[in-house]
């Protein structure tokens, strides 16, 4: 890519975050992004064919490597899973803090995805995140029955809720606009108000469980 369209490239990505973090996707305006890029309205769609589209190539890949990080993790934590050893659970704190710390890392992508989406195909994100956490949460329940644990039959509909609480409860950091200290330390107390409850709804010993780390 030549150096000029390059550098055009990254102002237009640069003034379509300021319009967008200030305005929303519904409200925001390609006029004004192509005049904080100092260029003309054709020149911008010679960039991106649409507003959907700038949108979504601000924040689709951070919500692509997200995903592909929360499943990394998530083979990680299978791995670690022994015949009857239920008590790895009890050792699977920090997952509130990773979710929180990657969001932080990331957070300017996320405050779009959180609280500017709305008419876009992302505007139902906290709710699919949820989805997909639900998914998550019934295949590790039924791995752990595979391998021999007694874990309590919970209804699929209390799964849902009580995921999406807490999935929600992650992301309201970003929707009162949190600092990172206190994004962390609200991670962290997400994490052992959390852990011990499903410990406990699953019927698996909580013993250490939700510790708070140092």
């Amino acid at each position: 890519m030549p150096r000029m369209k390059t550098v055009s490239h990254g102002k237009i990505v640069e003034a379509a975050k300021k319009e967008f973090g200030r305005y929303g996707f519904k409200e925001a305006s390609m006029r004004n992004i192509a005049v904080e890029a100092g260029m003309s309205a054709s020149g911008l769609y010679k960039h991106f064919p649409s507003k959907e589209e700038m949108f979504a190539s601000l924040v689709e890949p951070v919500k692509e490597e997200f995903e592909r990080e929360y499943r990394d993790r998530e083979r990680r934590e299978y791995a670690e899973l022994g015949s009857g050893d239920a008590k790895i659970l009890a050792e699977q704190t920090g997952g509130n803090r990773w979710a929180m710390g990657f969001i932080y890392d990331h957070i300017d992508e996320f405050r779009l995805l959180v609280n500017k989406s709305g008419g876009t195909m992302y505007e139902n994100y906290i709710h699919d995140t949820a989805m997909i956490e639900e998914a998550s949460t019934l295949a590790f329940i039924s791995e752990l029955r595979k391998r021999g644990e007694n874990t309590i039959d919970l209804p699929r509909k209390e799964v849902h809720l009580l995921v999406t609480a807490q999935v929600n409860a992650v992301f309201e950091a970003v929707k009162h606009d949190f600092t990172r200290e206190e994004a962390m330390h609200y991670a962290d107390t997400l994490d052992a108000f959390f852990m011990p409850g499903w410990l406990n709804v699953m019927g698996v010993p909580a013993e250490n469980a939700g510790e708070r780390k140092p």
